[in-house]
């Protein structure tokens, strides 16, 4: 009988992140299980547990589940390795404002019974893709994208002048700081932070967010999650570009390169312990005042 596999990975700084880990590997270890953990964690990892508790680095293997010790920003690492795979990710939050990663460190004692009996339902979410190509249709740079793509200035002095087409036909030109183009899931990420709309995560949509543009018509925009949208910096006045991905990996735009953002062809696969509403999520993360912010008058 094939032992199960469970990865494990941790945020890289945080100490109580690894604690919380190693002591999840020891109670699942006396259930059968075997572990992945990210390659640079190796050292890390096998310095703390057990001398029997079998692990090995990622790679390209398989994991019937991935469970992230830290907050969303870790999740996104994840994601990287999870997504092509098809892992289900299940997200300890350890940070501050987790809306991935939202099992808290209360609910631990519990966490190796969850896995174990598969106490989980998996969610589904839209990402997207980003390729870079040249006027012949090369492909110069892609990358997968669970919050955002955004396009950015280099120079702080200088705005960029990007065209912004929908399925192939020009939509504005905008001089702005850049062009947002993020999942329901980003929307209370960078897009929140840029003015753009919350947008439930079951939605399949994506959103489209000016970054301080210099236009009449500047308003975020919701968009079919079939749409195409691409972006071409004008070379007048010259101004170079950077691509971000979920803020983590980059591309320096060159002047006759084309960047086009679609849904990715799989999702990104969330495994929630409860069926906590997204709106419930919502007011607790940000701390929504229910009852407004006004004083309430007494009768």
């Amino acid at each position: 009988m094939n032992k199960r596999t469970v990865a494990v990975l941790v945020h890289p700084e945080r100490e109580e992140a690894l604690d919380s880990a190693v002591e999840f590997m020891a109670d699942l270890h006396a259930r059968g299980f075997d572990f992945l953990v990210f390659d640079e964690d190796v050292q890390r990892v096998g310095a703390r547990v057990a001398p029997e508790v079998e692990f090995r680095a990622l790679d390209h293997h398989l994991a019937e589940l991935a469970v992230v010790f830290g907050g969303d920003g870790t999740i996104l690492r994840a994601s990287e390795w999870a997504l092509r795979l098809g892992v289900p990710l299940l997200g300890v939050n350890l940070g501050h404002v987790g809306f991935l990663a939202e099992l808290e460190t209360s609910g631990l004692r519990a966490l190796a019974t969850v896995v174990d009996e598969k106490r989980y339902l998996v969610e589904e979410r839209l990402a997207l893709e980003v390729k870079v190509t040249d006027a012949a249709g090369n492909v110069h740079w892609t990358s997968p994208a669970v919050n955002e793509v955004s396009l950015e200035k280099i120079a702080r002095e200088r705005m960029l002048n990007v065209l912004v087409s929908i399925d192939d036909r020009p939509l504005s030109r905008w001089g702005c700081d850049g062009v947002l183009v993020s999942t329901p899931t980003g929307s209370t990420a960078y897009g929140f932070s840029a003015g753009g709309p919350v947008i439930w995560p079951d939605v399949q949509a994506m959103l489209v967010v000016p970054l301080a543009a210099h236009a009449l018509f500047n308003r975020p925009m919701v968009l079919s999650p079939s749409s195409k949208v691409r972006l071409d910096i004008t070379p007048e006045p010259p101004a170079k570009g950077i691509i971000w991905c979920d803020g983590r990996r980059s591309y320096e735009v060159n002047d006759d390169e084309m960047i086009e953002v679609t849904q990715l062809g799989v999702k990104l696969k969330l495994a929630r312990v409860g069926e906590q509403p997204f709106t419930t999520r919502l007011v607790k993360k940000f701390a929504l005042p229910v009852d407004g912010w006004r004083k309430r008058t007494e009768a």
